[in-house]
């Protein structure tokens, strides 16, 4: 059985999500970010990403990170294309030109949406969106989302989803990523189909069940 280390509160949430869609069978070892502990390499610390066990399975000590035989791999969005490749179904890609799109929207993910969206979380979490500093960076990090976000909305005002118009690993993938903005008080509804469409994909039982993990997992 594969094996997935990670806890909720990290980008571990991407495949735990794809693989409730999916529901299949994985062994869970929550491995806890070092940074959140106040002795990670204590002798009584939790599993973390400073452990030595979980430094042999990647010495790059980050998660999540996905054992499956022999293969490992340690990218979460890796993790989630290999899932929706193998074993996804109608999630994953039908032919190789959904393969290409289910690539591009995903890699948009990471290079576009994902670092912005993720500074004004951090902005967000650390109060400094009531400081002039921290509203500018914010206000910064919203400009550079807004060109994908427009190819978005152009794209979701005629489609569905992102890919063959069903739900698949391009929108889990992009959804996890744009999570991370959603607290800005206005910049999605600028964009209402895509305020739309990840409303819809946060609909999803698999998503509220992750999310309820989630959320009771200690901070």
């Amino acid at each position: 059985m594969p094996t997935l280390y990670g806890v909720f509160r990290s980008r571990a949430s991407r495949p735990i999500w794809l693989l409730y869609e999916l529901g299949e069978a994985f062994t869970h070892v929550p491995v806890i970010q070092a940074y959140r502990l106040a002795q990670a390499s204590a002798p009584d610390a939790p599993l973390n990403t400073t452990s030595a066990a979980f430094l042999k399975v990647n010495p790059q000590g980050q998660i999540p990170a996905w054992v499956e035989g022999d293969l490992t791999l340690t990218e979460s969005l890796s993790i989630t294309n290999h899932i929706a490749r193998t074993r996804g179904g109608d999630l994953g890609p039908q032919t190789p030109a959904e393969q290409a799109l289910i690539d591009q929207w995903t890699l948009l993910a990471v290079t576009a949406v994902e670092t912005p969206a993720l500074e004004i979380l951090n902005v967000q979490g650390a109060g400094g969106d009531k400081t002039p500093e921290g509203q500018g960076a914010i206000a910064i990090n919203a400009e550079k989302l807004r060109r994908p976000l427009a190819r978005l909305q152009a794209h979701l005002s005629t489609h569905s989803h992102l890919v063959g118009d069903r739900f698949t690993v391009a929108d889990l993938n992009l959804a996890e990523c744009l999570r991370y903005a959603q607290g800005h008080p206005t910049l999605l509804g600028e964009f209402p189909a895509v305020k739309a469409w990840l409303e819809k994909c946060q609909s999803r039982e698999a998503f509220k069940k992750m999310w309820a993990a989630r959320t009771a997992e200690p901070v």
